[in-house]
């Protein structure tokens, strides 16, 4: 089962790849904060208009590039 991870777009200055930040929130165990963190992955994009700031959704697929292993499925919004 692939994985499919929602972020934001963060970088577009590669042809066909795009940059999004996933964040993930949780609750520490022992001291009760909500801990944030973040990842960046490489997506390949070649149908979709994306800008920086779009929301899009990713899904995990077969290596593409050394470090492409997601592709962008769609566009949520801006």
């Amino acid at each position: 089962m692939p994985k499919i991870l929602t972020g934001t777009v963060v970088s577009t200055k590669m042809q066909k790849t795009v940059v999004v930040k996933v964040e993930r929130k949780f609750r520490h165990p022992l001291y009760e904060k909500v801990v944030t963190y973040h990842k960046k992955y490489k997506a390949h994009n070649e149908d979709f208009d994306l800008k920086e700031g779009d929301v899009v959704k990713i899904i995990e697929t077969r290596p593409i590039s050394k470090d492409k292993h997601f592709k962008v499925i769609e566009k949520l919004s801006k």
